[in-house]
């Protein structure tokens, strides 16, 4: 997933006039807040090690003043507007506050102590107002519009990109709209801000509440020994009101339901993933849920478009509603009765083992689907772990084929502070051997961390700012108790080698504008590299090199690794289903007007009558992220966009292809790749990029259930 930080002239408003104002009297000036100035570190790397969470607040008054005065200069220039004295004056400006925010907002996900979330609270409609103020300066549109009408013709390359990118950002923001209009987008703007920190605010509580904490070892049964370890590890990290407990991941599956014996207590679990916000406990998300769907159908009807997902869609690879409807009935189509089949074999094989009466329910699944994979493969998950240590997947795994592939390597530097003692800092050096970027891995969870996994920059690559990429992974896995390696599942692996795709995308940006380097594409095309990067995970080669025995140090037999990886995609329909059922949640909410939106009583039934409507209403198999817990459509950016992770497989396969009939670990392929594809960001049209490097004029959908084993 992909963490977007600062996203300027989304839907905005107002036409408020930029005045340069007073710096704020805060007590701290640029020369005390180490904030306010550049690190002195390789590549200007943040300096954990002098930041203070006081120092935030300031510091990001202070970068919003100057930016207000940034662009005030750009409004007052006399002179006739030119590329060069507003699109790229609008370039120039806000660096500051780009450098503070991107730190600040790394740490509200990964780190949120009371301090940052206190400041976030604050900083939150400050920054909005300024979004507001950018996105309708009718003056400064008015110069932006000039150079586009005037200029744009004329430009090349990125200039070219950089100013379609800027006019039409304005534009569908809602410069053009009437002055009416203006004032309430400026409105919705400030309560989508507000209501969507709450949502970020309230989340994490609601899935730290949700521990299922357990009385007895007995109770366990069936766990290894490392994960009841890690069991009374996490109940002592969390108060103690039990010896052992459950921590609530993100999703609506919790990856322990498949070696829990006990069925009450796998009830118990699955109970408190899928109900942890919906207000049949403490927390209550739904409230924020339909008040930001209904604020977004709002500013789309404003906007002039249906509803939102139609809005949304326009600048997207799918471009229509339609496009993706199409795409996702297709699938569908060709799912249902694969997972009825799948469905239908796990109930009978458990059957075989409780009874003729046994009803299979959907914390039984996993269960069951284990064992009939041991039985079918004589192979089970606690044999595999041992040979994926997290330290090996990342050193030898994920780093060893970026070194293949792109001659890439990496310099642990122990010497660059981080914001968390369990995070790791990596200097990356390119095949000339010249640094070339810095790599924080940040893995294991905690309190203060939201859910999931995602990427993002301290520091976004810029030939025009002179700045080389300053790059981020985050993951919540379970940390190993002290003296014991971290082992870790193989869908855990793929997520490490997922995100590192991310990375790589933005490690290896060649752009000259901020503003379209690295990651800056269309989400229906942002996750392909890593969708795309996963398929080295399982390449002899690179497997061989990280799947070790974290005791022995040995690779894994070769009997051992075949049934492994041949069993990669037993009873696949579950993992498409529940994506399939996540995504059109996301667009059955964004599909609706203003006046369609229901109330938050209601939230759950329209759910519920959602998915019964494209025939996706599973018990068995849930939705991967229920509504009152979807973080990437209500807080994370994905909004009528989780479809791109479908629609992005489709092209990461397409791309594999090329990779396996050219030479998968070809260095001339992957610089291929980097070339046409990695370095680009959003310099060109995305469907250009694909065909580039494929050669194809359009995506191949036809190997995507080939791919995964359907």
């Amino acid at each position: 997933m992909i963490k977007r930080t600062r996203l300027f002239l989304t839907l905005g408003l107002s036409s408020l006039m930029m005045q340069a104002s007073a710096m704020p009297s805060t007590g701290a000036g640029p020369d005390d807040n180490p904030l306010m100035k550049k690190s002195t570190l390789l590549f200007g790397a943040p300096d954990f090690s002098k930041i203070k969470d006081t120092d935030y607040l300031p510091a990001i008054e202070y970068a919003i003043q100057q930016n207000r005065q940034e662009i005030a200069a750009i409004v007052n220039n006399k002179q006739k507007p030119t590329f060069a004295n507003t699109i790229l004056a609008l370039e120039k400006s806000g660096v500051m506050l780009d450098r503070v925010t991107n730190i600040f907002y790394g740490l509200t996900s990964a780190h949120k102590t009371p301090v940052i979330a206190q400041t976030e609270q604050k900083v939150t409609p400050m920054l909005t107002e300024l979004e507001n103020e950018i996105s309708f300066n009718q003056a400064l549109f008015a110069r932006i519009k000039y150079v586009y009408d005037k200029e744009f013709k004329k430009l090349k390359g990125e200039d070219r990109r950089l100013t379609e990118e800027v006019y039409k950002r304005f534009v569908r923001g809602g410069a053009l709209l009437p002055a009416d209009k203006m004032e309430r987008m400026k409105a919705i703007n400030m309560e989508i801000s507000k209501l969507q920190q709450q949502w970020g605010d309230m989340l994490p509580e609601a899935t730290n509440a949700s521990i299922v904490w357990v009385n007895s070892e007995e109770e366990l049964a069936g766990l290894s020994p490392a994960d009841i370890a890690q069991c009374k590890k996490d109940a002592e990290s969390r108060g103690g009101k039990a010896p052992y407990c459950i921590v609530i991941s993100n999703t609506t599956q919790q990856a322990l339901l498949t070696y829990l014996d006990n069925r009450a207590l796998r009830k118990r679990v699955f109970e408190a993933s899928i109900h942890r916000a919906d207000g049949t406990r403490q927390f209550n998300t739904f409230p924020f849920v339909v008040k930001i769907a209904k604020l977004r159908a709002e500013a789309a009807q404003l906007m002039g478009y249906p509803n939102y997902a139609s809005y949304s869609l326009e600048k997207t690879m799918a471009k229509n509603t339609d496009n993706v409807y199409a795409f996702l009935r297709q699938l569908i189509k060709e799912y249902i009765p694969k997972a009825e089949a799948e469905t239908k074999a796990i109930e009978a094989f458990a059957r075989r083992q409780q009874g003729a009466d046994f009803q299979l329910q959907p914390y039984d699944r996993f269960y069951y689907s284990a064992k009939m994979k041991r039985e079918a493969y004589n192979l089970s998950d606690d044999e595999v772990k041992p040979y994926f240590d997290i330290d090996s997947v990342q050193r030898n795994g994920v780093f060893y084929a970026a070194e293949r592939v792109y001659g890439l390597t990496f310099k642990e530097r122990k010497d660059i502070p981080t914001y968390h003692p369990d995070m790791k800092v990596f200097e990356v050096i390119d095949k000339d051997g010249k640094p070339m970027a810095l790599f924080y891995s940040d893995y294991f969870r905690r309190p203060t961390k939201r859910g999931g996994a995602w990427m993002s920059a301290f520091l976004k690559q810029s030939g025009e700012r002179e700045q080389n990429p300053v790059i981020y992974n985050c993951c919540n896995y379970a940390k190993a108790p002290e003296g014991q390696p971290t082992l870790i599942t193989w869908d855990e692996v793929c997520t490490l080698f997922h995100e590192f795709g991310h990375a790589l995308h933005g490690m290896l940006s060649d752009c000259q504008y901020n503003t379209l380097s690295g990651t800056a594409t269309a989400r229906d095309f942002v996750e392909m590299p890593s969708q795309f990067n996963e398929s080295f995970a399982s390449i002899p080669e690179i497997f061989d090199n990280y799947a070790k025995h974290s005791v022995t140090g040995q690779s894994m037999p070769a009997e051992m690794k075949e049934k492994m990886l041949s069993s990669i995609n037993f009873h696949a329909a579950y993992a498409l289903g529940e994506n399939l059922a996540a995504t059109c949640l996301d667009l059955a909410w964004h599909m609706l007007s203003p006046d369609q939106i229901p109330t938050a009583e209601q939230a759950a039934e329209f759910e519920r009558k959602a998915l019964e409507e494209i025939g996706l209403l599973n018990t068995q198999i849930p939705p991967r992220y229920s509504t009152s817990y979807f973080n990437h459509v209500w807080g994370g950016g994905y909004a009528a966009g989780y479809y791109s992770y479908l629609w992005t497989e489709v092209l990461a396969v397409n791309v594999a292809d090329c990779f396996e009939k050219r030479g998968a670990l070809n260095p001339a392929v992957g610089q291929d790749f980097r070339d046409k594809v990695l370095s680009r960001g959003n310099t060109k049209e995305q469907s250009e990029l694909f065909t580039d490097f494929t050669g194809m004029k359009s995506p191949d959908a036809s190997g995507l259930l080939k791919a995964r084993g359907l």
